[in-house]
């Protein structure tokens, strides 16, 4: 069922963009898989450059397997998702299966006008990424504020300064050591 309900949404994102559609048009009968355990969803390229279950056996052309926390990654941007995977398998594919993946996005304004109509749906989407910018900008500068207090006020994190200077201590040691070995070693 998870497979059936991945595929349907991967087609739908699919059917907006004909760019992908077209990326995907070499590798007809080709398949692949997506592994972030315990889910997996294993799909073949069809004629029409959507994605379908695979019927019968057979072995995936391509395995992505996904790091466990890449749910939470996403919440970071798509590329995230994909920058600690492990990619197995015929590179022209898995290459081609990355890049439809990193640049398709929903087209959530064109499903809502079919619902609300263009005017209704175009504020909709305008309020939704409006929030969500704020939410972004607001926890990015709640980051930058809890980082601030941690290496200022209750000095828990070293800052940039600090940790040049100890790099810098750490070198000159380093050498004042080796000095020291030179001359312990032509006394003996």
């Amino acid at each position: 069922m998870l497979t059936g309900l991945s595929l349907a949404a991967l087609n739908h994102l699919l059917g907006q963009a004909e760019w992908a559609r077209g990326r995907l048009a070499p590798h007809v009968g080709r398949r692949a898989r997506i592994d972030m355990p315990p889910w997996s969803v294993e799909f073949l390229i069809g004629s029409d450059g959507l994605v379908y279950e695979p019927g019968g056996a057979g072995t995936p052309d391509v395995v992505f397997t996904l790091p466990f926390d890449a749910p939470l990654r996403a919440l970071r941007g798509q590329a995230e998702i994909f920058r600690d995977a492990r990619v197995e398998g015929a590179a022209d594919l898995a290459d081609a299966l990355n890049f439809v993946l990193l640049n398709l996005r929903w087209d959530a304004e064109e499903d809502l006008s079919r619902i609300l109509g263009d005017i209704a749906a175009h504020r909709l989407v305008g309020g939704a990424r409006a929030f969500a910018g704020w939410q972004k900008d607001a926890a990015e500068r709640f980051g930058a504020n809890v980082s601030e207090y941690l290496r200022e006020e209750a000095p828990l994190l070293a800052g940039r300064r600090q940790l040049e200077d100890l790099a810098i201590g750490i070198r000159d040691l380093e050498r004042a050591l080796a000095d020291l070995e030179a001359r312990a070693g032509r006394l003996t």
